[in-house]
């Protein structure tokens, strides 16, 4: 009689334990943009990490499942990782485009010309800039960060990090398989070098620190691809793009504020008087955690855009002319100043 019931018993335990496995991923879908430099556990309650993976700030994920209905984390892939589903905690960034998104886009004026953006209620195009001593701070063996100076351009102003295509995914077209393999696990320097004429090289190399570790190749392979240009009109697209920002009052906010905190509402209205009220609705704020002090850092922004980009493109247009986010990413944090703190 006691063997029956405790097989009864064990059979019911078996039984619960099958249905809280089956509850412990809700599944969702969508991306998971962070806001900030978290870890990116294989499991929850022990926060097993093998590889030591962290998400990046700015960076898009693919959303795979929450914990539970209402969840502490969510369960994202993240490409190059052993194993890839990688848990993260739901306040390291928030969940965009998808059915479970909590982000709504905001109306367009009935006032504005209609553009592809405001049909989609997504941008086409996001410029993301980045304050190159906070991202040091999270990567200090980086050769461009071993190199920074308090005279260096990436002192005092947005430096380059990317001009991405629309919508998110939309990755490595045509590229060969080989190159790809070499990107994703960021084998940079393996990928073909960025043929430019040499005063675009030269501007680049300068507001593209990030060069020095080949972020050029890989920001062409990955985004460039998509852009429908050649290399040498995407990389002076998107360096006009970034000298007109750094050429704005929204680099002045942040040089007089370095060593201090600015908020996600400063910043967007620093954008607002800058290039037309609205502008800074179309803005998301990233920060960084520095590992060594604690410090919450403002790492990005990233800039929603719409229309045709060109040479004589006004980046006011192109940010009215795109989609408000209810968003502003990352509340508050310090501008870094140069050099490890």
């Amino acid at each position: 009689m006691r063997t029956l019931t405790g097989l009864v018993f064990g059979l019911a335990l078996a039984a619960a334990s099958l249905t809280g496995a089956a509850r412990a991923e809700v599944k969702m879908s969508g991306s998971f943009v962070a806001d900030a430099t978290c870890p990116a556990t294989q499991a929850i309650k022990s926060g097993k990490n093998p590889g030591g993976i962290a998400t990046d700030a700015g960076r898009s994920y693919e959303l795979l499942a929450g914990n539970k209905d209402v969840p502490t984390h969510y369960l994202i892939r993240v490409p190059g990782a052993d194993p890839e589903r990688r848990w993260v905690k739901v306040d390291c960034g928030h969940v965009s485009d998808g059915s479970t998104s909590g982000e709504s886009a905001a109306p367009v004026p009935a006032d504005r010309k209609k553009s592809a953006a405001s049909v989609s209620g997504k941008p086409e195009y996001v410029l993301a800039l980045s304050w190159q001593p906070a991202f040091c701070e999270t990567r200090p063996g980086k050769t461009e960060c071993k190199a920074q100076t308090a005279a260096g351009f990436e002192a005092t102003h947005f430096t380059l990090h990317g001009l991405w295509p629309q919508p998110n995914g939309n990755f490595y077209c045509q590229v060969a398989a080989a190159d790809k393999a070499n990107d994703i696990p960021a084998r940079w320097q393996d990928l073909p070098p960025v043929e430019l004429e040499p005063n675009t090289r030269s501007e680049l190399d300068r507001v593209m620190p990030g060069t020095a570790s080949a972020l050029d190749r890989h920001e062409w392979i990955k985004h460039g691809t998509c852009y429908g240009k050649s290399q040498q009109a995407y990389f002076t697209d998107a360096l006009n793009l970034t000298r007109a920002v750094n050429a704005s009052p929204v680099r002045n906010v942040f040089t007089q504020s370095i060593g201090q905190e600015l908020t996600s509402d400063q910043i967007r209205s620093a954008f607002d008087s800058a290039f037309g009220p609205g502008a800074g609705e179309r803005v998301r704020v990233s920060c960084v955690n520095d590992p060594s002090s604690g410090r919450r850092l403002i790492g990005e922004l990233t800039l929603g855009l719409a229309g045709p980009i060109g040479p004589n493109s006004s980046l006011s247009e192109l940010l009215l002319a795109s989609v408000p986010t209810n968003n502003a990413g990352c509340p508050k944090g310090t501008v870094d100043p140069i050099a490890f703190q």
